[in-house]
C-alpha cells in the first residue's frame, strides 16, 4: 500500500498506513492456518501405509480438497498424487 500511494505522490510510512488500515477496518485476505486446533468429537484414522513398501506406480494414491479464499467468494483445489 505504501509504494502504491507513493507512485501517487503521497509520503507516508508503513505505520501510518497500517494504522489507518486498522482504523477503516481493511485488511488482507488470506489463509489463516489453524492446524493446531483440536475439535471436539473429532475422528483420528491411523495411518495405514506405515509397513507397507511402494515399489511400482499406481501401488499408492492419495488424494485432497481444499478451497482458496478470493475477492469474490472462493474456488477449488484437487490434487491427485500417484
Amino acid at each position: 500500500m505504501v509504494v502504491e500511494l507513493a507512485k501517487l505522490g503521497f509520503r507516508v510510512c508503513r505505520k501510518r498506513v497500517r494504522g489507518l488500515m486498522r482504523e477503516m477496518g481493511i485488511w488482507a485476505i488470506y489463509l489463516k492456518l489453524r492446524l493446531s486446533e483440536n475439535r471436539e468429537n473429532h475422528q483420528i484414522y491411523r495411518y495405514l501405509l506405515n509397513h507397507f513398501k511402494v515399489e511400482e506406480p499406481g501401488q499408492v494414491w492419495a488424494a485432497d480438497i481444499t478451497y482458496i479464499p478470493m475477492r469474490e467468494g472462493f474456488m477449488y483445489l484437487a490434487a491427485i498424487l500417484d
